[in-house]
C-alpha cells in the first residue's frame, strides 16, 4: 500500500495544486519574476493564478510584493556583475545591462506614480465614482451655459 502524499489534501482542485499552492507560487515568483515558472512550481495553471489574483485582494498584494522583490533581485544582480566584472551570461553571451537598467527605471517611475499598487474597489464604489464625475460634468455644463447666457 502506497503512503499518502502529505502535500496533497482533500482541497486539491481539478486544475491541480494543493490548497497551499499560493505560498509556493509567491515564493518562486519573488525569486524568478516568472508567472510560468511560479505556476509550474506550485502545480497550477498560470490562468488559475491570475484568476486568484483578480479574486483575492490579499493574494494580489502578495503578488505585487513578490514582483517588487524581483526588482530588488535584478538590481542586486546588476550591482554584483558590475562590481565583479561579470559581463557574460551562463551561455557566454554579453549580459544586457542596458535593458536591465531600463526595466528598473521603468519600474521605479511606475512605482513613484503609484502604478505598482493594485487597488481593489467594489462595484458600488465604481458606480459612486462615475456618478460623482457625471454630476461634476453637469455642474460645469450648467456653469458654461449660464456664463454664455449672461450679458457682458
Amino acid at each position: 500500500m502506497a503512503k499518502s502524499d502529505p502535500e496533497r489534501t482533500s482541497a486539491d482542485t481539478p486544475e491541480g495544486g494543493s490548497a497551499n499552492w499560493r505560498a509556493l507560487f509567491i515564493e518562486v515568483l519573488a525569486i524568478t519574476s516568472s508567472l510560468e515558472l511560479a505556476a509550474a512550481a506550485a502545480g497550477v495553471a498560470p490562468a488559475r493564478a491570475c484568476a486568484e489574483r483578480r479574486r483575492d485582494p490579499d493574494f494580489a498584494r502578495e503578488w505585487s510584493a513578490a514582483l517588487a522583490e524581483g526588482y530588488v533581485h535584478l538590481e542586486l544582480e546588476i550591482v554584483r556583475r558590475l562590481r565583479t566584472g561579470d559581463f557574460k551570461t551562463v551561455d557566454a553571451e554579453k549580459y544586457d545591462f542596458a535593458n536591465a537598467i531600463r526595466l528598473l527605471t521603468a519600474h521605479r517611475d511606475a512605482s513613484a506614480r503609484g502604478g505598482g499598487q493594485v487597488r481593489h474597489v467594489t462595484a458600488a464604489e465604481v458606480r459612486a465614482s462615475i456618478d460623482r464625475k457625471i454630476e461634476d460634468i453637469r455642474r460645469r455644463k450648467a456653469r458654461i451655459e449660464a456664463d454664455a447666457g449672461a450679458p457682458s
